[in-house]
């Protein structure tokens, strides 16, 4: 039983890396999109070259 286990993990052990990959990615960046000084980047507009008029 247990070597099939490390044999299924020897076998796909690139999918496994590549969705906990991604997996982490969403994590970092929910946590950053969730607090507030993230969401005012958008909303006040720098000083500077008036690029995007809106």
């Amino acid at each position: 039983m247990v070597n099939s286990v490390f044999a299924f993990v020897r076998f796909a052990e690139f999918e496994i890396l590549f969705i906990l990959f991604f997996l982490i990615a969403f994590l970092i960046f929910k946590d950053l999109t969730s607090r507030p000084e993230y969401n005012q980047m958008f909303v006040k507009k720098p000083g500077g070259l008036d690029l995007w008029p809106y």
